[in-house]
């Protein structure tokens, strides 16, 4: 008979793979409590990424500081019969002792490439793998296709709509968190106003139009209702007879103190409409009266219309973002690369992975272009910024995160930093990362350890 769930807060630390309480239980039972090393790496970028940007950081700190085991929680695990008394009075008493050494988020990385690095106790360090692959991997890979909308139109107004089309709640807010620390300006997901201090932005659905009997009746209404931000959506029915009761409706509402702010396009042939929406508004005399488009955008198309020259001042992007639809998952991994003070690496074909602690070095051109990374041992001298820098040790941050606002200006000034050819869409040379001498032939010595020579 299926066991009744425990009423708890989610997610908490029973939101992870079920392998990784019965790989404890191994660890545990046999004594192997010595100090792991694990990395949080991705594999390969592809084709049409030129970079990856890190985020997720401040979610998983605090993930890894508030990490315990809550009484319902081992009640419920002991009800599974799977785990030992002895087993569940040390999950009792567990807590993340470690160190963590990551990239600043708003980092842009490259393939085989660390943003973070967890040293502990094994069962620690093994325990946290699910939880902070799922907030890393989630965050950086809509940072990464938000950095590639700022890119392609950056001296748009910008805003997450996608909410509603995200794969869950947490997925939405961490979406809309993502955008911002990338660039974007604003966010549609009230919560995301609450919880991380990101400006709202907002207009009306074709819903609020077509509950009302005339189209000019319902604009007039919204403006009244909302004074201070009066976007009107004007594709309903027609997308120029509508503009044209904009309008009509502008002398009124301005004899009330009420100024018509933007007015937006959801559907059609965005490029076209708004040429002749902005011809309708400047002969009409409002010319201060932006034109903000949505409905299915992507970088791709948001690009083809600056291109063309559309009169649009912003968009407003969903789907396409809060899915990260083109490349919807990350080659990533979280491996374990030393135990005991040994060196340890996984040589699965096509899943080799580079042991040891790691440093990412990253060298500048006279432009102020990032021109290369060395991948190398934590003791070795590189050239250039060392990217790996601590940020937790004994299981409590070393300090508080940076806000939100600052992260996003770290990461405008980390994307203009990259070459011209890795900030366009299409896909780029491979940027340069080497692996160091001593590196490879710490992985040569792993191998010889596990007989594999």
């Amino acid at each position: 008979m299926p066991l009744d769930p425990p009423r708890l807060a989610v997610p908490g630390v029973l939101l992870t793979d079920l392998y990784q309480l019965t790989m404890l239980q191994g660890y545990v039972e046999r004594d192997m409590l010595d100090t792991a090393v694990f990395e949080f790496f991705a594999r390969q970028l592809p084709a049409c990424r030129n970079f990856y940007l890190a985020a997720g950081l401040e979610q998983a700190l605090d993930y890894l500081e508030q990490l315990h085991f809550a009484p319902a929680e081992l009640d419920w695990l002991s009800g599974l019969g799977l785990f030992s008394p002895v087993f569940l009075d040390y999950l009792a008493g567990l807590r993340f002792s470690g160190e963590v050494q990551a990239m600043a988020e708003g980092t842009p990385f490259f393939a085989d490439e660390p943003i973070l690095r967890i040293t502990a106790p094994l069962p620690e360090a093994q325990l946290v793998e699910s939880r902070l692959i799922n907030l890393l991997h989630f965050q950086t890979l809509i940072a990464s296709k938000a950095a590639r909308v700022v890119l392609a139109a950056p001296d748009k107004r910008l805003v997450d709509f996608g909410l509603r089309r995200a794969h869950g709640a947490e997925a939405g807010l961490l979406a809309a968190r993502a955008g911002y620390l990338a660039g974007f300006h604003a966010s549609a997901t009230v919560l995301a106003g609450a919880q991380f201090g990101i400006p709202l932005a907002g207009t009306m659905a074709h819903s609020f139009v077509q509950a009302h009997l005339d189209e000019a009746e319902a604009f007039e209404h919204f403006a009244h209702s909302l004074p201070q931000s009066v976007v009107l959506l004007i594709d309903t029915y027609d997308t120029e007879a509508a503009a044209q009761k904009v309008v009509e409706l502008a002398p009124r509402l301005a004899a009330a103190g009420i100024r018509i702010q933007g007015v937006r396009l959801d559907s059609g042939d965005l490029g076209a409409h708004a040429r002749r929406v902005r011809g309708i508004l400047d002969r009409g005399g409002l010319n201060g009266v932006t034109v903000f488009a949505s409905g299915n955008l992507d970088e791709y198309l948001i690009h083809r219309l600056m291109v063309e020259g559309a009169p649009i001042d912003g968009f407003g992007v969903g789907t396409h973002l809060d899915t990260s639809s083109d490349v919807p998952a990350l080659d990533c991994a979280y491996k374990l690369q030393e135990y005991a003070g040994q060196p340890r690496r996984k040589r699965s074909e096509g899943k080799a992975t580079w042991p040891g602690r790691k440093q990412v070095w990253r060298r500048y051109d006279d432009a102020g272009h990032c021109c290369g990374d060395s991948l190398m041992l934590e003791d070795e001298a590189g050239e250039g910024l060392a990217l790996i820098q601590p940020v937790m040790r004994q299981g409590r941050r070393l300090a508080p995160s940076p806000s939100l606002q600052a992260v996003r200006e770290y990461t405008r000034r980390q994307l203009d930093s990259l070459p011209p050819a890795l900030r366009g869409l299409e896909p780029a040379p491979g940027y340069p990362v080497t692996v160091s001498e001593t590196l490879r032939e710490l992985a040569e010595r792993a191998d010889r350890l596990v007989g594999h020579a």
